[in-house]
C-alpha cells in the first residue's frame, strides 16, 4: 500500500502521475528525504516539461557527505530519485505570503514529492536510507506472504514562544569541549499555561485532556492541519485532540496504513504542523519531554509526547488480521498475536535505542505521567508498555497490539521497521510473552513486580545503545550493519556531547556527524516466518 494518487488540488481527470505532467508547465518542485537521525529534509529543482520526464527517471544529485549519517566526504555523490506515487501540490496555505519581485512572473504552484535515495554512478540504492529500510521491510514481508499496518498516534506540544536566554549569547552549538558559559533554563510561553500575561483560562498540570473550548487555544489550528492533510496529501484524519499536558499538548490521529506510507505520513504531519504553527507565530515542538523539573523529575514537570505504535499483521490478501481470534475471551488476541508480544518484549531495552532515541527521550520514560516503563502487556492498561485495545468487540478489523514506548523523536522509518522485526521474531522463535498484567503496574511494590518478572525499560540512552550492541539479530530481517553502525556513532556522539550540558543546550544544540570506525557485533538471520505462521494459525 503506498500514498493515494488522488490529490484534491488537481481536477479529476488530472489525478496521478500523468495528471501532474499535464499541469507542469514551467515550476519549482520539492523534493523531501529523511536522514538517519529522522530529518525531513527537502531540495527544490526548477523543472519544464522538458526536463520532467529525466528528473523522474534519473534523479537529482545531493552531496551525501552534508547529510547527517549518509556518507563520507570521499564518497559523496548520490541521487534523490523521486517516487512518483507521492507527488502532490505543496500547501498553497503554508507558502510565504509575501512573493519577491523576482517570482512575480511565475505561478506560486509549488509540487512536492518524497524521494528515495541511490549511490552515485548506478551502484543501487543507498543502505542508509531510512525510507529504504521499511521498504526493505515490506519486501520481507509479501515474500513471507504478509501485510502489516501501522497506525501512530504523534503528539506534541504547540507553544506560544520558547525563550533561549544564556549569558554573553554565546553559540549553544559550540564544540568547545570546556565551556564554562552559565546557561539559564528554557522558558516556554503558553497561553494555556499558569503564568502567562495573556492567559484567561489557565489549564492545570496534566488537566489538559479533552479541554473544552473556552481553553482550547488551539482548536482553529488542529481543523488546519486536518483540512491540510486531507485536502492535500490524502491523509483521513481519525482524530484530533487536546492532549493531557497543559501548555498546549495536541495529538492528530490518522488513519492506519502499511509501514512505509505510515512513516511518509508521520514526516508529513510534523512538517505540516511545524509549517502551521509558523503562521500561527507560535512553536511546535516535537521533543519527548519539554516540560520537567530536574530537580523534582517525578512530580514536577508535566506529560511527556509520545508515538503510540498501533501494529496489524494481515494476510497478503489482507483479508484476515492475524491478531484476532473470536474464541479467545481475554482480548480476542490471537495465539501468533501473543509471540508477536512476546518479540516486543525480549528485545524492548534493544528497541528502545531506536523508538526512545533521545536523551530527552528518558525524560519522559519515568512513573506517574502516563508513559511506559514496564515491559508487560494487557488489555487496555496504559501502565504496561504493550496494550490490546478493547474499546470494540466481535471486530477482527481493528484487533492490534499498541506499543506505547516510541516517541516523536524516532525516525518512523526506522522505529516502525525495528518494531515489527522484533514482532516477527517472537513470532519466528514462539516466544511466551508471559501472563498480562492487569493491574496499576505503577502502583505495585518493587517486590511484587520481581515476583511477576516484570522488568523496567532503560532507564537512559546509554543503557539502551549498549543493548542495542548485544541484541540486534532480529533487525537483520531490514537493517544492513552499516547503517546500524552508523546509527550507534551518531547516538555515541550524541551521548558524548551531551555530557555535562544544561537542559538549555539539550533543547537546541544541534550535533555534528564524524565519520569514524565503530565495530558492533551483527549476525544474519534467514529463518522463513511465513513457516512459522503457516504452522501456529
Amino acid at each position: 500500500m503506498t500514498f493515494s494518487r488522488s490529490n484534491s488540488a488537481l481536477e479529476p481527470g488530472e489525478q496521478g502521475i500523468d495528471g501532474i505532467k499535464m499541469i507542469i508547465d514551467t515550476g519549482f518542485i520539492q523534493i523531501r528525504y529523511t536522514d538517519v537521525l529522522g530529518k525531513f529534509l527537502a531540495k527544490y529543482v526548477f523543472g519544464t516539461k522538458e526536463t520532467f520526464d529525466s528528473f523522474f527517471r534519473d534523479g537529482i544529485g545531493v552531496d551525501g557527505s552534508s547529510v547527517k549519517g549518509f556518507a563520507s566526504i570521499d564518497d559523496s555523490d548520490m541521487l534523490l530519485v523521486p517516487d512518483r506515487s507521492t507527488v502532490r501540490i505543496f500547501p498553497p496555505s503554508l507558502l510565504s505570503s509575501e512573493r519577491s519581485q523576482l517570482s512575480s512572473n511565475y505561478s506560486n504552484t509549488l509540487f512536492a514529492v518524497i524521494a528515495n535515495v541511490y549511490q552515485g554512478f548506478k551502484k543501487g540504492r543507498l543502505v542508509r536510507d531510512p525510507r529504504y529500510v521499511s521498504q526493505h521491510m515490506e519486501k520481507f514481508m509479501i515474500e513471507n506472504n504478509l501485510i502489516c499496518q501501522i497506525g501512530p498516534e504523534v503528539e506534541c506540544f504547540v507553544f506560544d514562544n520558547i525563550i533561549f536566554n544564556h549569558k554573553n549569547n554565546n553559540d549553544l552549538n559550540s564544540d568547545r569541549a570546556n565551556d564554562n558559559i552559565e546557561y539559564h533554563e528554557p522558558k516556554f510561553v503558553s497561553v494555556e499555561g499558569y503564568g502567562s500575561d495573556c492567559c484567561k483560562y489557565p489549564i492545570r498540570r496534566k488537566g489538559g485532556y479533552d479541554a473544552p473550548p473556552f481553553q482550547d487555544s488551539l482548536l482553529e489550528f488542529r481543523f488546519d492541519v486536518a483540512e491540510i492533510l486531507r485536502k492535500y496529501y490524502s491523509i483521513n484524519v481519525t482524530s484530533l485532540n487536546q492532549e493531557v499536558a497543559s501548555c498546549g499538548q495536541i495529538e492528530i490521529n490518522f488513519i492506519h496504513s502499511a509501514l512505509t506510507n505510515a512513516a511518509d505520513r508521520v514526516q508529513i504531519y510534523k512538517d505540516v504542523v511545524r509549517n502551521v504553527a509558523r503562521k500561527y507565530n507560535k512553536v511546535a515542538n516535537f521533543m519527548p519531554k519539554p516540560l520537567f523539573d530536574k530537580n523534582d523529575p517525578l512530580n514536577g514537570g508535566d506529560n511527556g509526547s509520545g508515538m503510540h505504535t498501533s501494529i496489524s499483521l494481515w494476510n497478503d490478501s489482507s483479508t484476515t488480521n492475524i491478531f484476532y481470534d473470536s474464541d479467545d475471551y481475554y482480548a480476542e488476541l490471537s495465539q501468533i498475536g501473543r509471540y508477536f508480544i512476546g518479540g516486543l518484549e525480549e528485545h524492548a531495552h534493544s528497541l528502545a535505542a531506536i523508538v526512545a532515541p533521545t536523551i530527552n527521550s528518558y525524560h519522559r520514560l519515568i512513573p506517574g505521567f502516563e508513559a511506559p516503563v514496564y515491559i508487560a502487556w494487557a488489555k487496555g492498561n496504559r501502565s504496561a508498555v504493550i496494550r490490546i485495545p478493547i474499546n470494540e468487540r466481535n471486530n477482527a478489523k481493528s484487533k492490534r497490539i499498541e506499543f506505547r514506548a516510541p516517541d516523536p523523536a524516532a525516525n518512523p522509518y526506522l522505529a516502525f521497521s525495528a518494531i515489527v522485526a522484533a514482532g516477527l521474531d517472537g513470532i519466528k522463535k514462539t516466544i511466551d510473552p508471559g501472563s498480562p498484567t492487569d493491574e496499576n503496574i505503577y502502583k505495585m511494590s518493587d517486590a511484587k513486580r520481581n515476583s511477576l518478572g516484570i522488568k523496567s525499560l532503560p532507564g537512559s540512552l546509554e543503557e539502551s545503545l549498549e543493548s542495542l550492541k548485544s541484541d540486534s539479530d532480529y533487525l537483520k530481517k531490514c537493517f544492513d550493519d552499516e547503517l546500524l553502525e552508523t546509527y550507534m556513532v551518531l547516538k555515541y556522539e550524541e551521548l558524548t556531547k551531551a555530557r555535562n550540558k544544561s537542559i538549555a543546550q539539550e533543547l537546541c544544540f544541534t550535533m555534528m556527524f564524524k565519520q569514524r570506525p565503530f565495530q558492533i557485533n551483527l549476525k544474519t538471520s534467514n529463518t522463513s516466518i511465513a513457516g512459522c505462521i503457516k504452522q501456529k494459525v
